[in-house]
């Protein structure tokens, strides 16, 4: 499988890579726990971004490098499902997009808000607008993302033509893209930290004991960011669930060391990797979690 960006899609990338970069610059000093810009939100939808996987030329893959892309930005933005779950749902579903299964009532959801899709995934796949009275909004919540508990839902919803294993295989794809761009973000931080951080009178990233460790985490990054890829061109169940339980393996292993190498600015605000960190910690729980994923990747691939 041929997975190197085609003409096409190197085009999209340039174009985001020229809308976000002034966001990418914003000042983080006292961004607290979740940074959001509706501008970012709004400049994503007016340029056509999220929209890319409703034309068959692009199709999901292409989705999933616009959505690891996103995920690398300091701003939380509802990329993922909004990109890679809605087309299957309709063009007349309108984001931002949460997914939640069927026992997923009185959790956190990233993302949810008054007018926002919830689509819930049972033995059928159904949705419903959000209202303020179906959620309670959790301003102090810590996970890097805007955040509300799913409190109730309406028993008249809508009801798509998706089979759930479809939708469950593309909200695997999102969450893999999503966690390949949180890793990737984290891991630049922390190298440029240690870069300059001197210790002993010399920079902290000479030495060998880190340099190992943060050499398997670029390693997990790399593998996370193709696994994610391969799982969004294949189509394939099997490769879905392996992209998202790597993910979330690789989030659990390599987030602990991020804030390690840190020292004591780790355990501030004054540094933005919480603001990566912190979302990967949500997104490791998400659609059963790891040993969820790798039951469905045993079944899949092995039967």
């Amino acid at each position: 499988m041929d997975l190197a960006l085609n003409a096409d899609q190197i085009a999209i990338c340039d174009a985001l890579d020229g809308l976000t970069r002034p966001f990418a610059a914003v000042s983080l000093h006292g961004a607290g726990f979740a940074l959001t810009d509706p501008a970012l939100d709004a400049a994503l939808r007016d340029g056509g971004f999220l929209d890319v996987g409703f034309d068959p030329d692009l199709g999901t893959g292409t989705a999933a490098i616009v959505v690891e892309r996103l995920a690398r930005l300091p701003q939380a933005t509802e990329a993922a499902a909004s990109a890679i779950l809605r087309p299957a749902l309709g063009d007349d579903v309108t984001g931002p997009v949460c997914l939640v299964e069927a026992g997923d009532l009185r959790r956190p959801v990233r993302f949810l808000a008054p007018g926002a899709t919830v689509v819930i995934l049972g033995e059928t796949v159904t949705s419903f607008v959000a209202s303020a009275a179906d959620l309670r909004p959790e301003p102090a919540a810590l996970y890097g993302y805007p955040v509300a508990t799913l409190m109730q839902w309406p028993e008249a919803r809508r009801r798509h033509d998706l089979p759930p294993a479809e939708a469950r295989r593309l909200g695997q794809v999102a969450l893999a893209a999503e966690s390949a761009g949180l890793l990737a973000a984290a891991l630049d931080s922390v190298c440029a930290h240690v870069a300059d951080r001197k210790q002993f009178g010399r920079p902290l990233a000479t030495f060998q004991a880190l340099r190992h460790r943060l050499a398997e985490a670029q390693v997990r990054t790399n593998g996370v960011y193709w696994l994610a890829m391969r799982a969004a061109h294949s189509g394939e169940p099997g490769d879905a669930a392996l992209a998202a339980l790597h993910a979330q393996e690789s989030a659990r292993q390599v987030v602990y060391d991020f804030h390690q190498f840190m020292g004591a600015m780790g355990m501030t605000l004054e540094h933005p990797l919480h603001l990566w960190t912190y979302r990967l910690k949500l997104l490791a729980s998400e659609l059963g979690g790891r040993g969820a994923h790798a039951l469905a990747a045993a079944e899949a691939l092995w039967g």
